[in-house]
């Protein structure tokens, strides 16, 4: 049975579930799950500091176009769409009488929160005691509904266990509520639904072994493109290839580089950074890749503390204007703009580079936010393995920035600097509904409290909005993960020790 045929199946499920949900078939609601326990000492910080944010929506925002082979944007995946803009149309907390909650769950940390066709979390969970991970979690009990252990293998490679993001961090939602997920067997497996949605449900399983070696290889993301074809990226190659719906023909272009982090897909294009180079790639009339331009950024070659490898740490961001953006690893670190277009008539492909944070105490591991002409990038400097001793007393750099592209095109320049929030290892997230920049802070604490912290600032002027506590302690940390934001304003994070959630109450 080829793939396509397996999608067609997954097609007349999503149709039952939709009968169901017009009938009225209701499920038992979850109980409650536990909450994480946080570890002592408690922190003297306040549970809340700042005041409650009237919302102020961001004039010119981007509205990422919608990719018909994903789930709706905002919806389908850790960057929330297929420029990777990491910005939501719907709001988010505004600081309004602030309740944190938590759920407890063994083994993993749950990088993306993606939303199910029932607005329930869809979410993949890795661990470095047990394999990965599928979970249906209840938004509002925080219970995991259903789990797919997912295959596991032994690691490759030398990245450390804690920063190893293959075999589904970077996991996406299709068009037909189906988690599409790499694996550590390089597999590419597609997760449906039960009819009544209360399991997972195994649609297909892509062999990428063939041109994969799980000895050696591991892929870190998977994403189609606006025509259908399948893309995936290896780590250690720098393999890019391509995958038919039709026939599950495999093709494939090393680059040679290693990639660490997931890849970005616009309506004739894809893009992709490697530990030297951002690529712009398109297809061959027979989907294999091929580059269609190359640029080689800035780079001392160091692995700054909190960094994955020697390289940006960013998925690249598309921008409206036909701009595309990373953060290089120079020192101090840039933000980098880039013209998309193929024939540049007399203009330069670079935009700007624009330095941000302190030299010898910037690096970044997580893609940047984007909306209109404004970029937003956070400072994971410092942070470090999670398991090493002393860890937890460990706090990173302060920094979180604004850089704006002029209206002209002609360069950029730097709106603000947050010197005071520590974003640690946070994806974080904006509402373009409320104008409120949401990140996820370790401060130091007088008490030796090991304290996190859900964060807002204002995207206007870079100010904190404020601060509420959301636990101490090992369990808390979100080591890479993603934070969330749900259609009814919830905002979401994956934590060691389960899911962190944070709403307004009246």
């Amino acid at each position: 049975m080829t793939f396509r045929e397996l999608h067609l199946i997954a097609r007349s499920v999503s149709v039952v579930v939709a009968f169901a949900a017009v009938i009225g078939l209701t499920f038992a609601p979850a109980a409650s799950s536990a909450p994480i326990s946080s570890a002592a000492p408690a922190p003297s910080l306040p549970n809340f500091s700042g005041m409650a944010f009237k919302p102020t929506p961001i004039k010119g925002a981007t509205r990422a176009p919608q990719n018909p082979f994903m789930a709706k944007n905002q919806k389908s995946n850790i960057h929330n769409d297929t420029w990777m803009t990491g910005t939501y149309s719907w709001p988010g907390p505004v600081g309004r009488n602030l309740v944190a909650s938590s759920g407890s769950a063994a083994n993993g940390v749950c990088s993306t929160i993606a939303f199910d066709s029932r607005g329930r979390i869809v979410t993949v969970c890795v661990s470095t005691i047990a394999p990965p991970q599928a979970r249906i979690v209840d938004p509002y009990t925080l219970e995991v509904i259903d789990t797919y252990d997912l295959p596991n293998a032994a690691p490759v490679g030398n990245t450390p266990a804690y920063q190893n993001f293959s075999a589904g961090g970077y996991f996406y939602l299709n068009n037909r509520n189906q988690l599409v997920i790499p694996t550590r067997t390089n597999h590419i497996l597609i997760l449906g639904q039960t009819p009544d949605g209360s399991e997972f449900q195994l649609v297909d399983d892509i062999d990428v072994t063939s041109v994969v070696d799980p000895a050696t290889e591991r892929m870190n993301s998977a994403l189609p493109d606006f025509q259908g074809l399948l893309w995936f990226v290896v780590k250690q190659t720098g393999e890019v290839g391509t995958i038919d719906p039709k026939t599950e023909q495999i093709r494939f272009l090393r680059l040679g580089e290693e990639i660490q982090n997931s890849f970005t897909v616009d309506r004739n294009a894809v893009y992709v950074a490697t530990s030297k180079r951002l690529y712009k790639l398109t297809k061959q009339k027979n989907g294999k890749p091929r580059v269609q331009w190359k640029v080689k950024y800035r780079n001392d070659g160091v692995q700054k503390p909190g960094q994955a490898d020697a390289g940006t740490g960013t998925t690249p961001d598309i921008l409206t204007g036909g701009y595309v953006a990373i953060v290089d690893n120079a020192n101090p670190e840039n933000v980098v703009v880039y013209r998309t277009a193929d024939k540049l008539r007399g203009k330069k492909r670079k935009v700007c580079e624009v330095p941000v944070f302190k030299k010898n105490k910037s690096a970044t591991e997580n893609s940047l936010i984007t909306t209109g002409r404004s970029l937003i990038v956070e400072n994971n400097y410092g942070y470090t393995d999670i398991f090493a001793p002393g860890a937890g007393s460990v706090v990173t750099e302060a920094g979180f920035a604004r850089v704006d592209i002029r209206k002209d095109g002609k360069g950029c320049r730097k709106i603000w600097t947050n010197w005071t929030e520590r974003g640690a290892s946070v994806v974080p997230k904006m509402s373009s509904k409320t104008g409120l920049i949401y990140a996820y802070t370790r401060p130091p604490d007088p008490s030796g409290s090991q304290g996190y912290y859900w964060t807002a600032i204002d995207f206007r002027n870079g100010k904190t909005a404020w601060n509420k506590y959301a636990g101490s302690g090992f369990l808390f940390n979100n080591n890479y993960a993603g934070l969330g934001l749900g259609p009814d304003g919830t905002a979401y994070l994956g934590v060691i020790g389960g899911i962190a959630a944070l709403r307004d109450s009246e």
